[in-house]
């Protein structure tokens, strides 16, 4: 292969959906294997291993009813002890996989995952954290309008939020705001605007992407975050424009073009820093033809190497 080392990638499916009541999101990690994801790595010439699902919770198994929704000791946040369990298990796959030369790729889910899967790849050591999101995700229980858990994991990771969450695998913080670089943003709630614009971290929204262009964001970002070796990548697709990934379930408008898009998951495969790679919020039943998930194979190829030329 060229412009990229090949690498041990493990593939690892997190079919979850408790973070958010629309359901189908817990079929991504289906959708992203049907449109050809091993297949399209083992080309680029990675060594890739599928290693199935994570083991997490099921609505189905609880029999989840409207009065459910709310559980009664997590403080307004919907789920929260079935995120915390699913999580705790994101947490110790990806520590595990940290520990050796393997690069997993977590195929959600909703972005609650992340809390996970970026936890449990800080254990191993300093970590940068590219989050690439329409969304902020920097809720807490006393600023979310919804009790979604997956709009707070920036908020969680850097210690902010239920105690439950914020210490899940080991107590406090896993990742300064100093080492977090968000790209793309573009639909923050009111108190989440304020807070986030106070935490510390490099924001950059849709208006610097048009102003500044993709390339010079996506090295920026880079230089940002020079002094770390190893950063995870945490891609939701609702940062694209609707047209192009309609199947998600909190689309905005104004979003990443296909080129910008790919153009970033290059630059950021040039650097050699990723270490590993979460994509979310695929949502088979909202889509067209499994569109969505298609693009996300393409852009998680880029990211991992293939090249125009």
């Amino acid at each position: 292969m060229t412009n990229q080392h090949m690498r041990q990638l493990r593939l690892l499916g997190v079919p979850m959906d408790f973070g958010q009541q629309r359901r189908g999101v817990d079929m991504g990690p289906s959708a992203l294997r049907y449109a050809g994801l091993y297949e399209r790595l083992q080309r680029i010439g990675h060594q890739v291993e599928d290693a199935g699902n994570v083991a997490v919770p099921s609505r189905d198994e609880r029999a989840v009813r409207a009065h459910e929704w709310v559980a009664a000791d997590g403080g307004g946040l919907r789920h929260l002890p079935e995120v915390v369990a699913a999580c705790r298990a994101i947490y110790t796959v990806a520590a595990e996989c940290a520990a050796t030369p393997e690069m997993p790729i977590f195929l959600g889910g909703d972005h609650s995952i992340a809390i996970g899967t970026v936890g449990g790849t800080a254990a191993a050591g300093p970590v940068g954290l590219i989050w690439v999101d329409a969304h902020g995700d920097y809720n807490t229980a006393e600023t979310t309008p919804s009790g979604n858990i997956h709009g707070m994991p920036i908020a969680v990771l850097t210690g902010k939020g239920h105690k439950e969450l914020v210490d899940l695998g080991h107590a406090g913080p896993k990742i300064r705001p100093h080492d977090i670089v968000m790209v793309g943003i573009r639909d923050l709630d009111g108190a989440e605007r304020t807070h986030l614009a106070d935490s510390g971290i490099t924001v950059y929204t849709m208006r610097d992407v048009d102003e500044l262009g993709m390339a010079t964001v996506a090295r920026r970002a880079l230089t940002h975050l020079n002094h770390l070796e190893r950063v995870h990548l945490s891609f939701d697709m609702d940062v694209m424009e609707p047209t192009l990934a309609p199947g998600v379930g909190t689309p905005v408008s104004g979003g990443l073009s296909f080129r910008e898009a790919h153009l970033l998951m290059e630059i950021l495969a040039e650097s050699h820093k990723l270490c590993s790679m979460d994509v979310v919020e695929i949502n088979p039943i909202l889509d067209d033809r499994n569109r969505t998930a298609e693009l996300a194979v393409d852009l998680i190829a880029s990211a991992l190497g293939q090249r125009i030329l």
